[in-house]
C-alpha cells in the first residue's frame, strides 16, 4: 500500500507536469497581480516572470529570479484564478514554486522548521482558548475527527485553529448554524491541522501526512459538506490536499452557506442594528465578501458604506510578504472609515480582527467581526475578551487581569506572558496611534484592486 504522504508527494509532482504540459507563458497571472508591484517586482515583462517560475518548477532557475520573488510574495489574493485561459491554477503554481525553493534546504532544516512552527502556533491556541473558555468546551471543539463516533452529521464544521485566539468569532458562528438548525459536527484546533505550516517549510511529507489524516477523519464523519472558516484551511484543502484524492465530501466556506439560507436567518433578526458601517474586505476566497454584504444588508438598520479600498489578499496575515503595503493599507482604511462617520470598522476573519482591533483605542469607531453585528439583530452577545487585552497595550496589565483564570486552566504564568507578548502585543503591523498617510507617489504606484 502506497504511503499517504508518498502519494500526496506523488499528487504534487503530477499537478506540477500538468502545469508545465499547460502553461503558455502568457503572463496574464502576472498582469493582474495585485501585489507584485507592492513588493518592488519589475513586470514589464510578465512572460519572462512566469518563465522564471516554470524553470524552477523543473528543479532548475534562478532563487534570485523575479519569478521567484513573485513566488514568495504571493498575497493569495486569487485573481489570477479567472485571469489564466491555459486550464492552470495559477495560485498553486506558486505555491509548488515556493515548495521547490525551499526544497533546496536540508530535509532535516525543513522538518525542524515545520515542527518548530506547528509548536508555536498550538501553544499559542492552548494559552489564548484557555483564557476565554471552559476546558470542556475547548475539549469538545479540539477532539479529533479520526477518532469521532456517532451518527452522521449534514456539515462539519472545520474552524481551524487560530481562530481560537478569538472564540467570540467561533462562538457566534456555531450560534448562527444552531439557528439555521443545521446538524452538524464542530472540529478545529492542532489535532485537526490543514498541514499548512509544514507546507510552507518545505516539508510535503509531513504536511501531506497531517493534512491526509485531517480529511480522512472529516470523511470518516459521513457527512457530505465539510465547511471551513479559516481561509488558509480552505485554500490548502481545496488546493493542496484534496485535489486528486477521493475524499468523499464537498469544501465550502460557510459564509456562502450560510448566506445561501439567509431567509431562514432573517426571521432570526429580531433587534434592529442602527449602524453605519464599513467592510474590511479580502477577495481570496470566492464568494465570501459577496456572502458577507448580503448578510449584512438583510440586517433591520445596517446602512453599509463602500469605502473604496484595495481588496488583496485572503486574509490580514497573508500580506505578512509585503509588510510596508500593509501598514499603508491598514493606515488608509482606518483614515477612511474616519472620514466615512462609520460606527464600526467590521471585519470577516480572525487574524484580520487580531491586527486591528487595538485601533480603536485611537479611533472613533468600534473594530468588530461582522458576525458581531448578525449576533446583536439576534439578541446574542459573546464577549471580546482579545480584544479588551490587546487595548490594553500592556503585558503586564493583561497578565494581572487572566491570572486567575491561567491557574484555573494549569497554564504556566510565565508561559502565559510569553504567549501575550508574541500573538497579543507583537501582532501589531501599523503601531496603535500611527496616523500615516501614504505619499501620493504611493498611492500612485499601488492603485485600486476590485475584483470581478
Amino acid at each position: 500500500m502506497t504511503d499517504p504522504a508518498d502519494a500526496f508527494v506523488n499528487a504534487i509532482e503530477v499537478r506540477v507536469g500538468e502545469i508545465l504540459d499547460r502553461c503558455t507563458r502568457c503572463g496574464k497571472c502576472v498582469e493582474v497581480c495585485p501585489t507584485a508591484a507592492p513588493a518592488g517586482i519589475d513586470t514589464h515583462e510578465p512572460t519572462q516572470i512566469v518563465t522564471d517560475v516554470l524553470d524552477i518548477l523543473r528543479g532548475g532557475g534562478d532563487p534570485a529570479s523575479r519569478g521567484a520573488q513573485w513566488a514568495r510574495t504571493c498575497t493569495g489574493s486569487g485573481r489570477c484564478l479567472t485571469a489564466c485561459d491555459d486550464g492552470v491554477n495559477p495560485r498553486f503554481m506558486l505555491a509548488a514554486t515556493r515548495l521547490k525553493l525551499n526544497e533546496r534546504r536540508a530535509a532535516s532544516e525543513r522538518h525542524a522548521t515545520g515542527q518548530a512552527g506547528f509548536q508555536k502556533m498550538s501553544e499559542g491556541v492552548k494559552v489564548l482558548s484557555r483564557l476565554q473558555l471552559p476546558a470542556d468546551l475547548i475539549a469538545n471543539m479540539t477532539r479529533s475527527a479520526c477518532a469521532d463516533t456517532g451518527p452522521a452529521p449534514d456539515v462539519v464544521m472545520y474552524l481551524g485553529c487560530n481562530v481560537l485566539k478569538t472564540p467570540h468569532i467561533a462562538l457566534l458562528c456555531l450560534e448562527v448554524l444552531d439557528r439555521l438548525g443545521t446538524r452538524y459536527k464542530v472540529f478545529g484546533g492542532p489535532a485537526n491541522c490543514c498541514g499548512v505550516i509544514q507546507f510552507r517549510a518545505g516539508d510535503a511529507k509531513a504536511a501531506g501526512q497531517i493534512g491526509g489524516n485531517t480529511v480522512a477523519g472529516f470523511a470518516a464523519t459521513g457527512a457530505a459538506s465539510v465547511l471551513t472558516w479559516c481561509p488558509t484551511c480552505n485554500i490548502q484543502l481545496s488546493e493542496i490536499v484534496m485535489p486528486g484524492s477521493a475524499a468523499g465530501f464537498a469544501l465550502g466556506h460557510v459564509v456562502p452557506y450560510i448566506a445561501a439560507r439567509l431567509e431562514l436567518l432573517r426571521s432570526h433578526f429580531v433587534r434592529p442594528v442602527n449602524k453605519r458601517v464599513a467592510l474590511h474586505e479580502h477577495p481570496g476566497v470566492a464568494g465570501v465578501t459577496e456572502g458577507v454584504v448580503k448578510i449584512l444588508t438583510a440586517i433591520p438598520g445596517i446602512e453599509l458604506i463602500d469605502l473604496e479600498q484595495p481588496r488583496v489578499g485572503y486574509m490580514c496575515n497573508s500580506l505578512a510578504p509585503v509588510p510596508e503595503y500593509k501598514r499603508e493599507l491598514h493606515a488608509r482604511e482606518l483614515a477612511a472609515a474616519e472620514a466615512a462617520g462609520v460606527d464600526c470598522l467590521v471585519g470577516i476573519y480572525h487574524a484580520c480582527h487580531r491586527e486591528l482591533c487595538a485601533h480603536e483605542n485611537t479611533y472613533p469607531f468600534k473594530i468588530v467581526n461582522f458576525l458581531e453585528l448578525v449576533g446583536e439583530a439576534m439578541g446574542i452577545r459573546r464577549d471580546d475578551l482579545f480584544k479588551q487585552w490587546k487595548m490594553m497595550q500592556d503585558v503586564d496589565r493583561v497578565l494581572a487581569e487572566v491570572a486567575g483564570q491561567a491557574t484555573l486552566a494549569g497554564l504556566d504564568l510565565e508561559s502565559v506572558r510569553e504567549v501575550l507578548v508574541a500573538f497579543m502585543l507583537n501582532e501589531q503591523p501599523l503601531p496603535v496611534g500611527s496616523r500615516i498617510a501614504p505619499a501620493p507617489e504611493a498611492a500612485a504606484a499601488h492603485p485600486r484592486f476590485f475584483p470581478e
